[in-house]
């Protein structure tokens, strides 16, 4: 019997739209037979400036539950699903921080030859979604990952129309993900699942 793909998927989120894509991964890796943890990454911004806007404070105070990553969540998983905000054309610094922080993984050659996938969100149309999402890749070649993105391997992406992975335009943050944003989400997991449990298996055999 093939043993279980064990997936991370691990996030960064101000107001909950990227949080909201988080779990329909979550939930698609899941369903489709992974071992999965949800991981907010540390906020780094200060108490003053998150009470400062409501959506921010509400969304904090949602998940204050969700564990905080740390460079073992990676170590554990055989798929691991990165996702944040764009920032002028970025992943958000909070992200950017727990990435900074694996180099010992990156030093011994833990991270190579998983899976990764990633997915995003932007205040406007396009607002760097694309960028953001190569920029993620540009970490997993680093890393000597495999790279697994939605493509157009399924005719809703047609519709959703990113193949680099998962986005959201969430109009600053009014508009939550759509059926359409939710579903490519799903599409990236259970793909980065279905790769990952492949390569389980062939290095198991």
């Amino acid at each position: 019997m093939a043993a279980q793909v064990k997936v991370a998927v691990i996030y960064y989120s101000a107001t909950g739209t990227t949080y909201q894509l988080a779990q329909a991964a979550c939930e698609a890796a899941g369903d489709a037979g992974a071992d999965v943890r949800l991981r907010k990454v540390r906020e780094l911004a200060p108490d003053e400036a998150i009470k400062s806007n409501a959506g921010w404070h509400a969304h904090s105070l949602e998940t204050q539950d969700v564990p905080e990553a740390m460079i073992d969540d990676l170590s554990w998983a055989d798929v691991t699903i990165l996702g944040a905000p764009t920032r002028f054309g970025m992943i958000a610094a909070q992200l950017k921080q727990f990435i900074d922080t694996t180099g010992p993984l990156w030093s011994q050659g833990t991270l190579v030859n998983k899976v990764y996938a990633a997915f995003t969100s932007s205040g406007t149309v396009h607002g760097g979604q694309e960028t953001t999402l190569t920029s993620l890749f540009n970490v997993f070649y680093h890393w000597g990952g495999i790279v697994v993105a939605p493509g157009y391997t399924d005719t809703s992406q047609y519709i959703a129309g990113n193949p680099y992975g998962a986005s959201h335009t969430s109009n600053n943050g009014e508009i939550p993900p759509d059926t359409v944003a939710r579903g490519a989400a799903a599409l990236t997991a259970r793909r980065a699942v279905h790769i990952g449990a492949a390569l389980k298996q062939g290095l198991a055999g």
